[in-house]
């Protein structure tokens, strides 16, 4: 049987230790191969450059980053470098993308992005509580399985899967949860200073329905919500 072919990339940039830790699990799984940004591209969306070349840099056998968005390095990976790409892992993103997130994430827009050019995407996001350190080791352990669950789905035309780890204290281990992605707003509040306008909204504070991805994973859990581009 031939060995599944994964193309990685992430919204971090190519450097990141959550595109890494996202490797890690991937490397069980199949082939890895890597476009992802030159440059942080945090909360671009689906962002993408058509009026400007994009500049490819080989960091690897193949592996590349590319000066542009996400949504770039797919469309660049999937039509010129890799066409027989089976399955698209975005991430691991270091902040949750949770309900309304999936909007304005450009980890989410890579695995659209993907799902929009016929191939199966995951998107994974790690969600970070201040004033507690990150391990990534822990994170790559939390998405494992929940990457191999959604292997073992069928994948309908234009589906991909948006996966958020719960940010634990006490080792243990959480349950995976399949749920809608919440529709709440964000906590959207300005502290103004003459004309200048302050973002002052709390992340952890935001409106969230019983069931869904927030309130799950806020709770501990590992959530799962299907999409479709």
């Amino acid at each position: 049987m031939a060995r599944v072919q994964i193309l990685l990339t992430n919204d971090d940039g190519w450097d990141a230790p959550g595109l890494a830790a996202l490797r890690s699990i991937a490397e069980q799984l199949g082939d890895v191969h890597i476009v992802a940004p030159r440059d942080p591209h945090s909360y671009a969306g689906h962002r993408v450059t058509t009026d400007a070349p994009l500049t490819l840099t080989a960091t690897a056998p193949r592996e590349y980053h590319l000066s542009g968005t996400p949504a770039d390095c797919v469309r660049v990976a999937l039509t010129a470098l890799f066409p027989r790409i089976d399955w698209v892992f975005s991430g691991i993103n270091r902040g949750g993308n949770l309900g309304v997130d999936i909007y304005s994430s450009g980890t989410v827009a890579a695995a659209r992005e993907a799902a929009l050019l016929g191939k199966p995407a995951i998107a994974v996001s790690q969600y970070v509580r201040r004033g507690l350190p990150l391990d990534w080791r822990c994170a790559a352990d939390l998405a494992t399985p929940a990457i191999g669950r959604i292997f073992n789905y069928a994948p309908q035309s234009k589906e991909y899967w948006n996966i958020n780890l719960p940010h634990l204290d006490n080792g243990g281990i959480p349950p995976i949860i399949d749920c809608d992605p919440d529709d709440e707003p964000l906590d959207v509040r300005f502290r103004r200073e003459g004309d200048l306008f302050h973002y002052s909204g709390t992340y952890a504070g935001r409106p969230r329905n019983a069931g869904r991805d927030i309130e799950r994973c806020f709770e501990g859990a590992v959530t799962i919500s299907r999409l479709r581009a």
